[in-house]
């Protein structure tokens, strides 16, 4: 059975964002990922993940200022060394955490920018973050988002992510392969994580349409998890979704799937 984090940027938002730890322990959850850190200290993250014997999975990259609309500035040329800055400051926070992968997210494609420019851009910064966190023991992911739910982000295909992977050509650069994502701009879920699995570090999850929990939508997830386990994917999954009523409502098919 794959290892499931809840992702505490929308699950259990019932409650103030310190006190989700305690409500996804008591939900059987044994690890926690969310978008950012970086609004509370990092030792009072770390008390609660320690006061309920919980794993930090993932956090993002500074990525800009997401209240204004910004998904991420790793594609901004203009902006590589605010890049950097925040790669330190993701280490800061990673080494007290315990969090040993951090995902970076490559942005929307500025205008005026070109598609040549801000792909090297992209590239020259993972190649950066990647050096970086391996010298802190931390593993680099980067996501490839839909375009329907974030119009113009630059990575947002499995293929264009494994190239720049063999472009960056650093060991410490891997994929989170987020299930939600693909099926809304590739489909073929399955083979496409069979074929790519010794690049994929970290799954995420949401059902389509939607965006909510598994079981509201199209996507066959007792497949998919079954096949994860065949395929011997020892990485955790993210749930990553929207719950269509309260988190604790909608978490039964949490439940069928420890069965």
């Amino acid at each position: 059975m794959p290892k499931f984090a809840a992702n505490l940027s929308m699950l259990f938002t019932e409650v103030d964002f310190l006190d989700r730890f305690e409500a996804a322990a008591a939900a059987g959850f044994q690890g926690v990922e969310y978008l950012f850190p970086y609004d509370y200290p990092a030792v009072d993250i770390k008390q609660r993940l320690d006061a309920n014997n919980l794993t930090q999975v993932l956090h993002n990259l500074p990525a800009g200022d997401w209240g204004a609309g910004e998904r991420g500035i790793a594609c901004h040329p203009d902006r590589v060394q605010e890049f950097k800055e925040g790669v330190e400051r993701a280490i800061d926070y990673a080494a007290v955490l315990g969090c040993k992968q951090v995902n970076c997210l490559a942005g929307i494609k500025p205008e005026g920018v070109s598609q040549e420019q801000a792909h090297q851009t992209f590239v020259d910064n993972l190649r950066y973050a990647a050096d970086k966190l391996k010298a802190a023991g931390i593993v680099l992911v980067m996501e490839a988002i839909n375009t329907r739910d974030i119009p113009g982000f630059f990575l947002n295909r499995t293929d264009q992510a494994v190239a720049i992977v063999e472009e960056v050509g650093s060991d410490n650069l891997k994929l989170q392969y987020d299930i939600y994502h693909m099926q809304i701009m590739e489909g073929d879920l399955a083979r496409t994580i069979e074929e790519n699995l010794s690049l994929i570090d970290h799954v995420q999850l949401a059902d389509n349409p939607g965006r909510h929990e598994p079981g509201t939508g199209e996507i066959n997830y007792p497949f998919l998890f079954a096949h994860l386990d065949k395929l011997g994917y020892q990485g955790w999954i993210g749930c990553e979704y929207k719950p269509a009523a309260t988190t604790k409502e909608g978490l039964g098919w949490l439940d069928q799937a420890k069965q």
